[in-house]
């Protein structure tokens, strides 16, 4: 298979730019506190996120390990020089065996459901499989970066965006809220026990390397027409940038501290109408107001009642969706160096990146 980051295409990240993989890259020892031969394990490197970060550190030259399902999309890390631990974040052994001499754990992997069903599979990847993976980095004496995200922290004000400390309450607690939630506790549990972690809060991210895709399904459904817009705003960022502050706060971040790695706060009616106008598409044309919720609401509960399973068109979505979920960068760009690129340079390098690979 040819390599998934081909020659013709440059994405920049940030400090780094990446015009495909050195695979002939030679790799020096680890060296505790040397922080250009640092080995770091990332989990999660097949979502979105996890492999923009996986890229980010191979083109900063460090040596990288995954934990990865053997079940995986083979795609997503093919042809990069890495070493590859098999097994999954709900296995204690084999969290255990790819903890073993790494310096920095990047634990990126996570189940992502917005809905009010799966809460089993929801506890026991994002709380029970944290739990294991800091005990391991906390035995291991590395140091653990925790992917969270700013769903974990409440709500914030288009006018007023909200910070790690000025979260607003009132969020629609499903499950992946409350997991999510829950996770970041058990992180700074093991903090309590001396654990060294930071913990980074990313916004909603597009991008390329979405193989699943996850956030790029917004782009994608707009793209076909979404005549109908959610009312709230949210705050969008691009995770080529989200994995570069995730790298920076593995090596700068203070210890037992959140960072929120956001952007652009946007209404969901400007988002669509640029997602709409990339792809060639009519914008949005009627906001999910009062009397739309209440109609739809009962026929999606009913719906997935019936159905005996709960599918992205959920009550608990639309619900979400009328909420404003906007925050201030202000400390990772101070403490971090964080930068955002602007979100239309992120849209079009999603849509070239879909393109590419036959989403569109």
């Amino acid at each position: 298979m040819a390599s998934c980051l081909p020659l013709a295409m440059t994405f920049d990240y940030g400090l780094f730019r990446l015009r495909g993989a050195d695979n002939s890259r030679k790799h020096t020892s680890a060296n505790k506190g040397d922080l250009t031969t640092v080995k770091y394990l990332v989990t999660g490197a097949t979502g979105l996120l996890g492999n923009n970060i996986v890229r980010v550190l191979i083109a900063a030259g460090e040596q990288v390990r995954v934990l990865a399902r053997a079940s995986s999309d083979p795609r997503t890390l093919a042809d990069l020089p890495i070493e590859r631990a098999e097994g999954d974040v709900r296995d204690k052994v084999a969290v255990e065996n790819a903890c073993r001499g790494i310096d920095i754990v990047i634990h990126a992997a996570g189940y992502v459901h917005l809905g009010w069903k799966q809460l089993e599979q929801l506890q026991a990847i994002n709380v029970e499989g944290t739990k294991t993976v800091a005990a391991a980095v906390n035995r291991a004496g590395a140091r653990l970066i925790h992917i969270s995200g700013v769903n974990a922290l409440g709500l914030g004000k288009l006018a007023n965006p909200a910070d790690e400390d000025s979260a607003l309450p009132g969020i629609v607690e499903c499950g992946y809220v409350v997991t999510k939630r829950a996770a970041e506790a058990a992180v700074l549990e093991e903090v309590s026990h001396g654990l060294d972690a930071v913990i980074v809060n990313p916004g909603c991210m597009f991008g390329p390397w979405d193989w699943k895709p996850s956030s790029g399904k917004m782009l994608l459904a707009v793209a076909k027409f979404a005549p109908i817009y959610p009312t709230g705003a949210v705050t969008f960022c691009d995770a080529r940038d989200v994995a570069a502050g995730t790298v920076a706060a593995a090596k700068q971040g203070r210890r037992g501290l959140r960072y929120i790695l956001g952007g652009h706060n946007l209404s969901y009616l400007d988002a669509w109408r640029q997602m709409a106008q990339l792809a060639g598409r009519r914008g949005p044309i009627s906001p999910m107001g009062p009397l739309f919720r209440a109609a739809v609401v009962p026929i999606l509960d009913a719906y997935t009642w019936l159905r005996g399973r709960e599918g992205d068109a959920n009550s608990a979505v639309l619900l979400m969706g009328r909420q404003q979920h906007c925050f201030s960068s202000r400390r990772a760009e101070t403490e971090l160096g964080y930068l955002c690129r602007p979100f239309a340079e992120t849209l079009a390098d999603t849509w070239a990146w879909f393109r590419q690979w036959g989403y569109i």
